[in-house]
């Protein structure tokens, strides 16, 4: 129901994103949200994370040395009990721009809501950047992940194959495939183009996520970072501004 408060929450670890990410998030939620809700970072550094965040800590979690950088610490939102969470809680990556409302997502089904990967059509894998859930119903994901963490690398080579697969095609609603779109695959006018043309918003978009590179900073400035000259021409993006308007 549009009146019951919802959980928006992100996890930030590591150094490869500072506080202003936290906080531009935050910002965005606040002006696309208009129900009620509490916003929720689990993190293991809060120096600069400003306020109308409830800062909680990071979940624990063993991850193997290798993949300790990697999104399989996303599995640690699945912990019973975690963060007092209840209610609808939405997941966003730090890396996505909210150019729209995000009131629909809470809406949108009770099963475990997820985008379809853009990579894997047709397969049932989802991709975690945005995705909204119950606490307290996918704890099994978790005892799973724990019980088979020796093998389990070896046959997933990421955790959202590994929770898609784990839940199963049917347990799984795919967002409308016009609400979460890819800057890469969507924005971007693609080859040389990207030279020449400046990104545009898709019709429908709600949610634009920044997966790999380039970041929303670098769309900004109008920068590819290591990108290479001339074998990856297509590796380029204009300054964009509508990623300044929305981002923050």
């Amino acid at each position: 129901m549009a009146n019951t408060p919802v959980n928006v929450v992100c996890m930030k670890w590591g150094t490869r994103f500072g506080p202003e990410y936290v906080n531009k998030l935050r910002a965005m939620v606040g002006r696309h949200l208009a129900r009620a809700f509490r916003f929720v970072c689990f993190t293991d550094d809060p120096a600069g994370i400003g306020e109308g965040v409830d800062i909680q800590p990071l979940p624990q979690i063993e991850i193997p040395e290798p993949h300790q950088i990697s999104p399989w610490r996303k599995l640690s939102l699945f912990t019973p009990g975690l963060g007092g969470l209840q209610g609808k809680t939405l997941f966003l990556d730090l890396d996505v721009v909210i150019v729209d409302s995000i009131d629909p997502f809470f809406d949108y089904s009770n099963k475990f809501a997820i985008i379809e990967n853009w990579t894997q059509k047709g397969q049932g894998i989802g991709n975690s950047s945005v995705f909204c859930f119950h606490p307290g119903r996918y704890g099994h994901l978790l005892d799973r992940y724990n019980a088979e963490i020796r093998t389990l690398f070896d046959h997933h080579s990421n955790e959202q194959i590994f929770l898609s697969r784990t839940l199963g095609r049917e347990s799984l609603a795919f967002w409308p495939p016009e609400w979460v779109r890819s800057f890469k695959f969507h924005c971007l006018p693609g080859g040389p183009l990207n030279r020449l043309l400046t990104p545009r918003i898709p019709k429908g978009a709600r949610i634009i996520a920044f997966h790999g590179r380039p970041k929303p900073e670098h769309a900004v400035e109008g920068i590819w970072p290591r990108a290479k000259w001339p074998g990856k021409i297509y590796k380029h993006v204009r300054p964009t501004p509508w990623v300044a308007e929305h981002w923050g």
